[in-house]
């Protein structure tokens, strides 16, 4: 991990998402020089690679609640991971 790219794994998910569509904007544009793409697209990947992480940790706290026939709780199970 670069320099450019450590302080990544110190934002929330907001904050990385809201960066990437930045970058995903500068890059559509095409006024970025070569060099400068190249390292916001390297920082890009990191940011989705965080936001990967954060969205697996979150969806593995989250859990199915198992209900009766009658369609009360009776329980908790973890999400169905597809």
């Amino acid at each position: 991990m670069t320099a450019e790219t450590s302080d990544v794994i110190t934002l929330s998910f907001e904050q990385a998402v809201s960066e990437l569509e930045n970058i995903v904007a500068r890059l559509e544009r095409g006024d970025v020089p070569l060099d400068q793409s190249i390292e916001i697209y390297e920082r890009g990947e990191a940011l989705k690679k965080h936001c990967e992480t954060l969205l697996n940790a979150a969806e593995a706290r989250i859990e199915k609640i198992r209900l009766d026939r009658n369609g009360k709780p009776v329980g908790t199970e973890p999400l169905d991971r597809e």
